[in-house]
This record gives structure tokens, sequence and C-alpha cells, in this order.
């Protein structure tokens, strides 16, 4: 009976052993199944986070007017490959040529990247409510005289100012952006006189951004120019009513009617002709058709219904900007809405500051800025760029909050774009060869003339020639010890344009031997720099036969060896020349002509149709009927 009882303790006991057994192998199957799980979710995060950094890669944010060659930075793909693409879309650029950002989304969706616009930081706390339509008031038209360099913009406006602005112009091209008040029939008119030169593309860019009116002047007794086509583009894409004035009919060789036709074949189609774009027939000079100009852009001015509030606070767009030795930066601002007053406090850019003077472009002191005046500023914490905007805010603390904010993006903006090299990169440098570089510091008088400088410069590299220009800084105002400093340790050349070295400056200049280049015109400028760059390149050697000859005897004489008695056949051969024996159409050898004879005496050169004895050097095998042909190699100079 024991053993049995026993027995059956000892079946219970296995049965509750294999029960727990399986609990534990099932809960360890729980556990490893959870952990399964868990490790797919983390992979499948994993992957998502991927995915989400991938797309994010994808979005690139940029502002407005970047240059192909900043949006390539961006995409990270090579400026060429930008350009072509741009080709392909029927777009001729350059990669400094900025871009606006209907263009710039285009370009980048052909790269399979999304754009977004970069607001400026803070801009949502300065912007302004809607305007109340019973504080508006009429205000002044803004109008941009825009077209080709000489066709005589600054001339129409030395004429409607009656002053003489052309007379303190260096070679009478308009160096920076000009803003003037004017009065015509008891009416205000802004007139901005953009620079017409093509290295002035992005300040007539943001001329025509900042403008209710276009005139364009085109000359009678010229074309219509690519940069009236330019000029055009800007305007239409600001969507600017434009007025056609068409400038020289005092000119005896004027032709207005062909101006229409080649203004009709940009589809400009004037209101005489049947199209939407008014147009008068003026001069400069005498005066003819002013007066009808003036009301043209009174009668526009009337049908826009122009209106702005001047109770609320200072709305408006930096101009141009410099830096003034005894007054530090200074900027003209044109004000679009509001009244600009002494002591306010402003954001312009990354930049804030505090209105301590005001001055008209006469240089005279005011202590107001109604709507649509334009007005230089002094007050500003650093120096602007032209076509940043202009705001008034009651809080000075907010204002420097905003300005340090702007600061710290725009260092993060540009860290961002900072191109390291890489293997393809020096796989590439390798392939083309060795790149030769430029290195320039830039200095001038105002920021607008800097960029478009810097611009013009940059246009000059040329990859295919493997000589490129590389701007290493560039500023405003005096050329300093630092910029020599750096110019010595850099290599590289100082281009002052408008300004000058100080005294200490010079002193360092002539001790490192730092070369310093002065300009007061842009064109100077340009054609140096092209000519050092043709300087780097290195010159192409092509070889100049001068003369044949063919050997019709063989003297052998002691101590010297073989002498080829020749018969001159075409051209001459000189003494200094190279030769080459070719013996059944096929050279032999090549080498340098050891001494010329014409009997026993030794000559220079014997031309075609006589006979001589040459003696090539190191060469002893010379054989009857050989030709000897004799080169010189020509170093030819290569060009940008």
């Amino acid at each position: 009976m024991l053993v049995k009882a026993e027995k059956k303790k000892e079946r219970k006991r296995y049965r509750r052993k294999r029960i727990d057994q399986k609990e534990v192998d099932a809960s360890i199957k729980e556990t490893f199944a959870r952990m399964e799980t868990s490790k797919v979710r983390r992979k499948y995060k994993k992957v998502k986070e991927e995915e989400e950094i991938a797309e994010e890669k994808r979005l690139i944010k940029v502002s407005e007017f970047i240059s192909i060659g900043e949006l390539s930075e961006f995409m990270n793909v090579e400026p060429t490959e930008v350009i072509k693409k741009c080709m392909e879309m029927g777009l001729l650029v350059t990669i400094n040529q900025r871009l606006d950002f209907e263009t710039i989304t285009m370009v980048a969706d052909e790269f399979d990247y999304e754009v977004e616009l970069l607001p400026e930081y803070g801009i949502d706390s300065v912007e302004k409510e809607q305007e109340d339509e019973e504080g508006l008031e009429e205000r002044t038209p803004i109008v941009t005289i825009m077209g080709h360099v000489d066709h005589g913009k600054t001339s129409l406006l030395d004429f409607i100012r009656k002053s003489n602005i052309v007379a303190g112009e260096i070679g009478s091209i308009t160096q920076h952006i000009g803003a003037y008040e004017v009065e015509y029939s008891d009416k205000g008119i802004t007139f901005l006189d953009t620079p017409g030169h093509e290295a002035f593309t992005a300040m007539r860019a943001r001329g025509a951004h900042i403008t209710d009116i276009v005139i364009l002047v085109v000359a009678a007794d010229d074309n219509v120019m690519p940069q009236t086509v330019e000029a055009i583009n800007h305007a239409k894409s600001a969507q600017v009513p434009i007025i056609i004035a068409i400038n020289k009919i005092d000119k005896p060789n004027s032709d207005s009617e062909k101006i229409k036709k080649q203004l009709s074949d940009i589809d400009i189609l004037v209101e005489s002709w049947g199209g939407k774009y008014p147009s008068v027939e003026i001069s400069a000079k005498t005066g003819q058709g002013i007066d009808e100009l003036l009301e043209l852009i009174l009668i526009q001015a009337e049908l826009l219904e122009l209106k702005a509030n001047p109770d609320k606070t200072a709305k408006g767009v930096i101009i141009e900007a410099k830096l003034d030795k005894g007054r530090g930066p200074v900027a003209t601002v044109l004000v679009a809405n509001g009244t600009l007053d002494i002591s306010d406090t402003f954001i312009a850019g990354q930049y804030y500051g505090k209105v301590r003077a005001m001055f008209n472009e006469r240089g005279k002191n005011v202590t107001k800025a109604s709507p649509s005046a334009p007005i230089q500023v002094l007050g500003f914490s650093g120096l602007p760029q032209a076509g940043d905007t202009f705001m008034v805010l009651d809080s000075e603390r907010e204002t420097k909050e905003i300005s340090l904010k702007r600061q710290q993006l725009k260092r993060e903006q540009d860290y961002r774009r900072i191109h390291h090299l890489t293997l393809d990169e020096i796989s590439r440098q390798i392939k083309f060869g060795t790149i030769k570089e430029l290195s320039l510091i830039i200095k001038a008088d105002t920021d607008g003339s800097v960029e478009a400088l810097s611009d013009s410069l940059l246009k000059l590299s040329s990859t295919e020639k493997n000589v490129i220009v590389k701007i290493i800084h560039k500023g405003i105002g005096t050329i300093s010890e630092t910029d020599v400093l750096l110019a010595s340790a850099s290599n590289a050349i100082i281009i002052g344009f408008h300004v000058r070295p100080n005294v200490k400056s010079r002193k360092i200049a002539e001790k490192e031997k730092v070369d310093v280049r002065l300009y007061n015109i842009i064109y100077d400028a340009i054609d140096d720099v092209k000519k050092a760059l043709e300087g780097l390149l290195e010159p192409e050697f092509k070889e100049e036969i001068t003369g044949t000859a063919v050997v019709r005897d063989v003297f052998k004489i002691s101590k010297i060896g073989n002498i080829a008695g020749s018969y001159i056949e075409s051209g001459k051969v000189l003494r200094n020349d190279n030769i080459r024996i070719i013996r059944d159409g096929k050279v032999i050898y090549e080498g340098k002509i050891n001494s010329l004879k014409r009997f026993k005496d030794d000559t220079k050169e014997v031309a075609a149709g006589f006979e001589c004895g040459i003696d090539v050097e190191n060469f002893n095998d010379i054989k009857v009927d050989d030709i000897l042909e004799s080169y010189k190699i020509v170093e030819i100079k290569r060009k940008v």
C-alpha cells in the first residue's frame, strides 16, 4: 500500500513538473516574441527616421536672389550640371547669375529638391496690421529709370532735375543707385537712377522690385541691346508698368520706328503700333518730349491709385549703403509706408539702429520722411545690404534680439554652404589638371559696388582653361592694414574701387610687396584682372615651318663630319632653326642646325632658290635626296 501511495505522489509531482515546464516554455516563447516585435519596431523606427532624414535632406531653404553657384552648393552638385540643366530648360545663365525664387524652385525641381523660401527672422512680429482704408492717403509714385549703358538715363534725369549729376560721375557712367525727388504740376515724383552696365544686374533687379513705374530708355540712334532686354525682364517679373522713352531723337541718324520694330520683336508693342505700352520720343539734351513723359508718369500713377498711411510706423527698403569715414554706416532708405522720424528704433536686414540724423539728396537735414521719400539715414549698428527691408519697431530690446538672432542664422546659413573637398573633387582636379587661382581682395565705397564688381570678376573664371578668380575677402571702406596683411598671407591682389589705402596700409603694402590696384571705372578693373588671368594661363606652342631643302650632295669634312649640300626649295632656312630629316616619307631624325654656310662663309639665313651647306648637330648619316625641313616653335598667349 505504501509503495502504491508513493508511486501516486511521484506521478502527481511529475505531472506538476510538466505543467510548470510548459508554462516556462510558453513564457520564454512569449518573451522572445516580444523581443522580436520590439526589434522589428526599433528597426522600423530607424528606417522611418532615415527616410525622414533623407526627405529632410531633399529640402533646401533659401533666400531670394541666390546665385547658380550658391544653389549648386546647397544641392551638392557641380555648378556645370546646374548650368547644363538650365540651358536644357531654355535659360542662359552664368555661375554668378542671381535667380529669383520662382526660377530657383524650377531648377531645384529638376534635381528632385524641394525649395522653401527662408523668411527673415522676426518678420511676423514686425509685420504691421492691414491698412485702414480711412487712413490711406495718395502718395508720390516711385519711378525707376532703366536701359542700356550710354542710352541717356542719367542725362534724362539730369534735365528733369535741372542739375548736373553726370558731371559728378567718373566716365559719365552711373556707379551707384541714385534716388531723387522732383516736382511737376504741383505733384511729386521720386526717381531711381539705376546703373546701366551689365555688372550691376543685381542692383537693377532690386530697383525693379521697389518701384511703381519703369521708364525704359532706348537710344534712337542705337539698337535694343541685351541690357535693355534684361531691364524689360526685371520689370515684367516685378509686374511693374513700363513707359518707353525713345531718347536722342535730335541726332541725325536716329530712327525711332526701327526701335519700335525691335521692341515688338521681344513682345513690347507700343501704343502707337496698337499695343499696351505707352511711348514717347524725347531728347534729354534739348528737352523735347520731357513734359509729355512727365504727364504720362502722373497719368499712370493716377491709374495705379498709389496710397499709403503716413500715420503708421515707417517701413521701407535699403536702396544703397556705404561706410562714411566721419559718420559711420550711412544708408539710403526709400520709405514705402508710414513716416520716419528722428530717434525711431529700426531693424534693417541683420542690423538694428536708431535714427540719429536724416538728409535728403541735396545733403540738407530733415526731421521727417513721408511715404515714397528717399532719405539718407545715420545710426546703423552695421552696414546693411541694398535690398534689405527697413522697419521701425517700438521696442529697442526686441530690435536688438531680432538683430542678434538674424546674425546667428546668417552665420549658420554660411556654414551650411561651406563645401569641403571630397575624393571626387580631387579626382576632378587631377583629371582637368592643376587649377590656377587668382586671389583677390575687393574693397569699395558701397555695398552695391562690392557686389557688382565681385560678380563681374568671378565671371572671368574659366574651368575649361583651369584658371579661376577667387575672392577671399570683400568689404566696404578704406583699404586697411588688415586687408594688406591678409593679401600678403594669401598671396592676393587688392582691388580698390572708389577707395584708397591709408598711410599705414600703403607703407605695409610697400614693405610686404602687396599689389594694390585702385580704380574709378569698373571696365578698367575687369580688363586688368582679365589680363592677369591670361598671364596665369600656360602658353600654347605651335610649330611653324620656315623652309624646305633637298640634299643634292654630301661632303665629308675631317673633324666635322658629313655636310649636306642642299638646295632651298621653299621659304628660308635660318641658322638657329630646328631641323627635321625626312627619308622616304618618314622622319628619321629631329635636331638643331649646327652651322649654315654659303660657299665657305657662315651665314644667318638662306632663302629659296639658293644652295648652301647644312651641318646637322649630332647626326652624320646624311644621304642624297633626303628632305630637310626647318621649323621653329612659336609661343602663343592664351586668352580668357
